[in-house]
């Protein structure tokens, strides 16, 4: 369980590393996908299968954040 953790936290990391010179829907799409994603997986562990309650929420999460108007 321990190693899947920290995958996760250094694809986030990674993720957010060039967040400057991107637009601000696609700033809202890769947090919402990284919030979406944690939240999955949490849900996910507690149903079952924490991969796709994480590829689920991302997805879902990134769909949302680059849908949302930001106004």
């Amino acid at each position: 369980m321990r190693i899947p953790t920290v995958i996760v936290l250094s694809f986030l990391a990674l993720g957010t590393a060039g967040c400057s010179n991107m637009t601000n829907q696609q700033q809202r799409a890769l947090s919402g996908g990284a919030i979406g994603a944690a939240g999955g997986a949490i849900v996910g562990s507690l149903t079952g299968s924490w991969l796709t309650g994480a590829v689920i929420g991302g997805a879902g999460g990134a769909a949302v954040g680059a849908l949302s108007s930001g106004r």
